[in-house]
């Protein structure tokens, strides 16, 4: 009885199709980090698995206390590759930023985020504003809703890029006084399903 069981099993075995076995894990490599906030070379990297993480050490956006125009307004981008089985394709499912912020009143700041894959149009801006009187640790959040993911085709990988910025508005706040915003770090995963 044990022997006809068991023969069952493997009968029903053959049946099953392979591809229910769990999905795969995408190989995640983060190809470039780099622009006005963010020295090609001078960023701490980090991937396991399907997500990664990066430490900035100058992206920082200044107004007052001497500061140039050029440093109002800093951006960095990150550049995904994604490697995934045939049949697979994949998708940004989330980013975050951490940072400081300190503002005088009447200055303001502001922290954007978008989105989109190499040789695709770019998504929404998502912005995360500040108003001073302001001076503390933030961190923001970009999760697309289903209906804004954008899959990579099947077929034609593309590169995911990550494209973030800080702004810094004196506004009406004193000239000779500092205000800042700087993005300490970003972490961020991707996300997989079949074609």
């Amino acid at each position: 009885m044990l022997n006809m069981a068991a023969a069952a099993l493997v009968a029903l075995s053959a049946l099953v199709p392979a591809d229910t076995a769990e999905e795969p894990a995408p190989v995640l490599e983060v190809v470039t980090v780099n622009g006005s906030g963010c020295r090609a070379g001078d960023a701490d990297i980090a991937t396991s698995g399907r997500t990664f993480t990066i430490g900035y050490h100058e992206f920082l956006a200044r107004a007052g206390d001497g500061s140039s125009p050029l440093d109002m307004r800093k951006n960095c981008q990150v550049n995904l590759r994604v490697n995934v089985p045939d049949g697979w394709t994949y998708a940004l499912a989330w980013t975050s930023y951490a940072g400081y912020t300190h503002l005088q009143e009447g200055a303001t700041a502001l922290h954007r985020v978008n989105t989109y894959l190499q040789g695709m149009s770019q998504t929404e801006y998502v912005n995360h504003p500040f108003t001073g009187p302001f001076s503390d640790d933030w961190e923001t959040h970009y999760r697309p809703d289903i209906s804004e993911i954008q899959w990579s085709p099947c077929g034609s990988p593309r590169n995911i890029n990550i494209n973030a910025e800080v702004r810094v508005n004196l506004g009406s706040a004193d000239p000779d006084r500092l205000n800042f915003a700087i993005v300490e770090s970003s972490r961020g995963a991707v996300r997989v399903k079949r074609c």
